[in-house]
């Protein structure tokens, strides 16, 4: 078996060699696989790809928001982080509040028709500073449902009362480090008409042996070339936070795929990626003073010694 950042670029190899041509409901259509497995030593060095530059700091904001509670997109505008925007802002534009220019299929169409493009453009600054700017406006339309955030602090039970995952986890690793039940999911069933995008990570476990934490991530839905980078990074830093908070030391990621796939417009920068060499993993230093996940602010985490290739550039299938 393959780990780190070999295993990630042999996926991408499987996929662009074996997968199964698929339509999808971005229309964009897809090669997919189901159901692979990959592992990251997280003594090795913080994973973060290094075949391409992935941006750390979105990575962090977003996983802050989620463990804030918090499902509104304000809070990573507030941060310059505009990676779920898409979602909130296809709830605008098919408003009968939105009086702009069509924006239907603007994700496709704005890459295509670049007087489109301009126009999308326009449409997304007016609305990025009416989510900053005005409470209401906010409240409506930069609320994305009751997505990862939501679910991880407060699941709403069928007696109304609500259960705080993540608090709940860190109970029991801290008082029952081997029970088998660390487990927080955000995939509620009669929830997700409700989200803007049902959880493509839909469930993670953590395991504790030899004082170190391992974590393990169940993803339904992979976005091999945009989304999975993040989600190794994002969940191995959750999986940093909590071995400082209950004092234990960073052990494995694990991340099991359902559907693995590449989007059709995304081959040409996986050949790229996979034409790279890999360099050395960066350090992960955090904020030592501070000792709950619920205390961290962005500034209490710094990389060292990252140096990736450039950044490739690919659209967002929305």
């Amino acid at each position: 078996m393959q780990y780190g950042e070999q295993a990630y670029l042999e996926l991408c190899r499987q996929v662009l060699e074996h997968g199964n041509k698929k339509a999808d409901r971005t229309n964009t259509g897809t090669y997919s696989v189901f159901g692979r497995q990959m592992r990251f030593d997280l003594s090795e060095g913080f994973p973060l790809l290094t075949t391409k530059k992935v941006p750390f700091r979105l990575i962090a904001s977003e996983l802050l928001w989620f463990i804030k509670g918090d499902t509104n997109i304000r809070y990573l505008l507030q941060n310059n982080n505009n990676i779920w925007n898409e979602w909130a802002f296809k709830k605008w534009v098919e408003s009968a509040e939105y009086d702009g220019p069509d924006m239907t299929d603007f994700g496709n169409r704005s890459q295509r028709d670049p007087e489109f493009n301009k126009k999308y453009q326009e449409q997304m600054a007016i609305f990025k500073k009416r989510i900053l700017q005005d409470d209401s406006f906010a409240h409506k339309y930069g609320d994305l449902g009751n997505v990862y955030g939501k679910q991880w602090r407060d699941w709403k039970t069928s007696n109304d009362e609500t259960i705080d995952q993540l608090k709940q986890v860190l109970d029991s690793l801290q008082n029952q480090p081997d029970s088998r039940r660390h487990i927080v999911t955000a995939w509620n069933p009669e929830d997700v008409p409700n989200m803007a995008l049902p959880p493509c990570h839909t469930l993670f476990q953590f395991y504790v042996a030899d004082g170190k934490l391992s974590c393990q991530l169940y993803q339904r839905s992979a976005d091999i070339f945009l989304g999975v980078p993040f989600n190794i990074a994002s969940y191995a830093l959750l999986t940093y936070l909590i071995a400082h908070e209950c004092n234990l030391v960073p052990g494995e990621f694990v991340h099991t795929l359902g559907d693995a796939h590449i989007y059709t417009n995304h081959v040409d920068q996986v050949k790229t990626q996979l034409g790279r060499d890999i360099k050395p993993l960066p350090k992960l230093l955090i904020n030592q003073d501070k000792q709950s996940i619920f205390d961290f602010e962005l500034t209490d985490f710094k990389l060292e010694n990252y140096n990736p290739h450039p950044s490739i550039k690919a659209p967002i299938a929305v």
